[in-house]
């Protein structure tokens, strides 16, 4: 019996079907019915939806937890740790059609969206697909058959394309094979670049840097901050920046509260996003999540290196969120005001060209110590410690290390963490 099925190509999606997807999920279209329009198989678009979608952190301000149980729950403050705790789950989002773009409850829904781009998921598939296509493509039978071949050959004095034309067996092009010997692929056969005798005699290419991967800030950007801050005026802001003497480190990792220039920081021995992302896991620990989401819901920092990993920074190590990151615009440090201000007084204690190698995390916080008790003109007089004590509770400043130094006694010279390294 004859059947009219439409058979699937097997070709990749073109931006052209990608647009098509995206279009039927702001339809709310199922699956099934892009993937008839497409011509594809419903379990393609499934997975072309699951690999670019962008996760939209949900605002924790408010409500730092979400449990799916939490009305009828005898536990008062929810955590994520309860043995009941459930996160709560979305038919469009988890399901069909598996992103939120246009959906009618946006605007109500305080749950962690995600979002698909058509252009910026074809730019993503683009460079994987470069990637894929990368480094050796033989393996360790095939290596070993190439180079016990061609080594005799290239001994005898012979070139790559006399080799090739008369060995098409080897099954690689003239021009692969120049590149694995360059690449040290037939080293262990003592065949390497002396062995070519057209590379003894011409200089070499410059080898160029790999060309650093564009980093996607889609629904982070400071565009992104002020709408954000529009829509929830309430949600403190915490700057996040860097500071270093040698570029090869260490690095200073500092966070300081908009509206309480109450200022900590991380000594780090890597300038990457891994590595500044880790301090969020122990403030964390350190504060609990209900304080830290308290504390910490929203992040505002600069499009360094170290911070371009933004998953890494608004989800913990489970997949939960637990804040959202934006950056400022490129070369635009003043709409981070407070924590380029507020670095003048770390200057004061760490100048230029003073080694950061045998500082302590202990002498980090020392040094904020002595900072946040600085009293400020902006605060009637009032220090960093005295406000933040106030707003948030002793509690919370002694969780980071923080500590009230009377007035008198405040130092602000390199002598505070640097006289007892010289002396040892």
């Amino acid at each position: 019996m004859y059947r009219n099925k439409r058979l699937h190509d097997g070709a990749h999606l073109t931006l052209d079907d990608r647009k098509i997807i995206q279009a039927g999920i702001e339809n709310n279209s199922t699956k099934k019915a892009i993937a008839q329009t497409i011509g594809k198989d419903a379990t393609t678009v499934a997975k072309e939806i699951r690999r670019h979608r962008i996760l939209k952190p949900r605002n924790t301000f408010n409500r730092p937890v979400m449990c799916a149980k939490k009305p009828g729950c005898p536990t008062k403050r929810c955590v994520k740790k309860c043995a009941n705790f459930e996160e709560p789950k979305c038919n469009r989002r988890d399901k069909s059609p598996g992103a939120c773009n246009k959906c009618h409850h946006s605007l109500k829904c305080y749950k962690d969206k995600y979002l698909y781009d058509a252009q910026l998921a074809d730019e993503e598939y683009r460079r994987a697909l470069v990637e894929c296509r990368e480094g050796l493509n033989l393996d360790d039978a095939e290596r070993e058959q190439i180079g016990r071949t061609i080594a005799p050959l290239l001994a005898n004095g012979q070139s790559v394309h006399q080799i090739s034309s008369a060995h098409p067996e080897l099954g690689v092009s003239e021009r692969s094979l120049y590149n694995y010997i360059e690449n040290g692929v037939f080293k262990e056969y003592g065949v390497d670049n002396f062995s070519l005798k057209e590379q003894v005699n011409r200089k070499l290419p410059k080898k160029y840097k790999k060309r650093r991967e564009p980093v996607n800030f889609k629904w982070h950007t400071y565009a992104d901050y002020l709408k954000f801050r529009s829509e929830n005026p309430e949600v403190p802001t915490v700057e996040m920046d860097t500071l270093y003497n040698h570029p090869s480190g260490p690095y200073l990792q500092t966070f300081i509260f908009e509206k309480v220039p109450f200022m900590i920081g991380f000594l780090q021995a890597d300038k990457t996003s891994a590595s500044m992302a880790r301090s969020l896991d122990v403030l964390c620990k350190q504060l609990g999540e209900w304080l830290f989401y308290r504390l910490f819901p929203l992040l505002l920092t600069d499009r360094g290196s170290e911070f371009e990993k933004h998953k890494l920074f608004e989800r913990d190590a489970d997949g939960n969120s637990r804040c959202n990151i934006f950056y400022c615009d490129p070369m635009q440090s003043a709409q981070k005001p407070h924590v380029e201000n507020n670095h003048n007084y770390v200057r004061d204690i760490i100048p230029n060209g003073y080694p950061l190698e045998n500082l302590t995390q202990q002498d980090i916080e020392l040094m904020f110590s002595h900072i946040n008790s600085v009293p400020r003109r902006i605060l009637g007089d009032k220090t960093p410690y005295e406000v933040f004590c106030f707003l948030y509770g002793k509690e919370a400043a002694s969780f980071m290390g923080i500590t009230e130094i009377p007035r008198d006694e405040v130092v602000l010279k390199p002598h505070l963490v640097f006289a007892k390294k010289r002396a040892q």
